[in-house]
């Protein structure tokens, strides 16, 4: 029995024979002149290729019943106008044979992406090399292992995968995924979580080396891959895998039931999603509303695929039929909108946005900010967001307030679109605007801000964050990511007293509201509206069926200790 240790992506225990996919071939580039005359030719071996690999996207899009958000990004990246057009003038200049230059021209791309100093654009750098690569490997006629030779049931090992990789076995009812390279913000590991696969990245390279059908258990709860286990492992992991189905059955009691406390307090339990399909499992997961629905993934595409062309694919219609779904899935429960909290990274190419570099994104002009320098942008979501709030109970929240002077612009432009609207004939409802205070700004000034707000929502991510000023994706100071500090906790209270002091609501919808300590917490500091993972509704209600009021308020003392 061999046990190896890596990284916890998607929780869970899975237990299969062992599929090792082979590594693919390595390319190489040949670098050759060509003739000024070769130009349009070698363009036409481009264009055949290219064309080819959308053929195959378009195909496994036709076969995906789930999310098909990847394959639709990777045909705009292959159609994106600015990268062929900077790719043609490349091979104009360079005279040398298009492998080459649309190599040199995928990494450049790839590379400013890596550079950004941001997780999640870094990760969408692979999504470049990988959809390209396709590219590559046509023209190079390199056939990669074909995944559809992969069993059902198995328990996945490899160096790494490609997100559209990902999507195909996707259909596989994987056991467990287990990878020597990925981040936990990748689209596999996203699409793990989504798909409930357990996963495990990080592994040491000595994993490829598992023979094909070995007896494999995952344990991705505590970051093990365990090879031939013995039969005493066997059996403990028999018994785990046991009690997990019983705790599962024991929380799906709670889907139905009220949240509330031992003692009859009352508590509203909603979730944050990203898109249609997650509104759909809140739902299922007994979720009261959404408390947070992020749209910069409606925005994913134009952020991949750096083009005015593909910023155009999300229009005021396309964004209108999602916020109307995801409305009338949830019928009269509480659908809170964020608008675009996207950031200032100069990769961002939107039409009517600033593509200007910054050193730091995080800090510059991202989300209220950039809305209010790109009104026909944000009046476009605007629009799109009234339309739909005939079909549901709407709630317009915007993100990164640190002034009320920013607040009181906001909802002028959005005052401003519900006339037009309405002029126009479009029958619209008087949506409720609140906003995220996840500033310190925000949460010292939050009694001037509840004066122009409707509701407050705590995104307590960013709050510890700009509070402590600790990158909470940086591992060198992880121990100074302190969602208890005490500088955090009365932001916090400050918030809720002045919601308190102006009548309005307030709730959670950071991941503090996700995690049973935290969330117990902010109970006990007078927080009676959660927000959070669809899967954690039916745990947080479980733990304040066991407590009373008095027991959380002695929770929230022993913190201030």
């Amino acid at each position: 029995m061999d046990i190896f240790f890596g990284a916890s992506i998607s929780p869970g225990i899975g237990r299969g024979n062992a599929f090792v996919i082979p590594d693919q071939a390595q390319r190489i580039i040949p670098q050759t002149p060509i003739a000024a005359e070769q130009v349009e030719s070698e363009w036409l071996r481009y264009v055949y290729a290219r064309d080819s690999v959308a053929k195959q996207i378009q195909t496994q899009l036709e076969q995906i019943q789930g999310d098909k958000e990847i394959f639709e990004t990777y045909s705009l990246m292959l159609a994106d106008p600015v990268f062929n057009k900077e790719l043609g003038d490349y091979l104009t200049e360079q005279l040398f044979n298009v492998e080459f230059v649309l190599n040199s021209k995928m990494e450049e791309y790839a590379q400013r992406l890596r550079d950004s100093g941001n997780d999640y654009l870094a990760e969408r750098g692979q999504d470049i090399i990988d959809i390209f690569g396709r590219v590559l490997n046509e023209l190079l006629n390199i056939h990669p292992f074909d995944l559809e030779q992969v069993p059902e049931g198995v328990v996945l090992i490899a160096q790494s995968l490609n997100p559209s990789d990902a999507m195909v076995i996707s259909k596989k009812r994987l056991a467990g995924l287990a990878l020597v390279e990925g981040g936990l913000s990748s689209h596999v590991a996203i699409l793990a979580r989504s798909y409930g696969v357990p996963a495990v990245f990080a592994l040491p390279k000595e994993i490829k080396q598992i023979h094909n059908s070995e007896r494999i258990i995952l344990d991705a709860d505590s970051a093990e891959l365990i090879v031939d286990p013995d039969a005493g492992t066997v059996l403990d992991y028999q018994k785990k895998v046991e009690q997990i189905a019983e705790r599962k059955k024991a929380l799906l009691l709670f889907r139905s039931k009220p949240a509330q406390t031992k003692d009859g307090e009352r508590f509203h339990l909603y979730a944050n999603i990203g898109t249609v399909e997650e509104a759909k499992i809140a739902l299922e997961e007994g979720a009261e509303g959404i408390g947070l629905f992020r749209t910069e993934f409606l925005f994913m595409n134009e952020l991949n695929s750096m083009s005015e062309g593909a910023a155009r694919a999300v229009s005021e219609d396309a964004q209108f039929e999602a916020y109307k779904e995801v409305l009338q899935i949830m019928g009269d429960r509480p659908v809170t909108i964020r608008t675009l909290d996207a950031g200032g990274d100069k990769l961002l190419r939107m039409v009517d946005a600033p593509v200007e570099s910054e050193k730091n994104p995080l800090m510059g002009l991202r989300a209220i900010r950039m809305s209010l320098q790109t009104p026909q942008l944000f009046k476009t979501q605007l629009r799109a967001l009234y339309r739909a709030s005939v079909y549901g109970n709407l709630k317009i929240m915007f993100p990164l307030i640190t002034s009320q002077e920013q607040v009181e612009q906001a909802r002028t432009v959005a005052k401003q679109v519900r006339d037009e609207l309405l002029e126009e004939g479009v029958k619209v409802k008087d949506v409720p605007i609140g906003i995220m205070v996840e500033t310190a700004a925000a949460g010292i000034i939050a009694d001037c801000l509840a004066t122009v707000s409707d509701f407050f929502s705590i995104g307590t991510n960013d709050l510890v964050q700009y509070t402590l000023g600790v990158d909470r994706e940086n591992i060198n100071v992880a121990d100074s990511y302190d969602e208890f500090h005490l500088a955090v906790l009365r932001l916090i209270e400050n918030t809720i007293k002045a919601a308190g002091a102006a009548g309005i609501p307030v709730s959670v919808c950071g991941e503090m509201a996700s995690r049973i300590d935290s969330a117990m917490m902010l109970a006990g500091m007078g927080i009676r509206n959660l927000s959070m993972g669809p899967s954690q509704i039916s745990l947080v209600k479980e733990k304040l069926s066991t407590i009373t009021v008095k027991e959380l308020e002695a929770i929230l003392d022993g913190k201030k200790k």
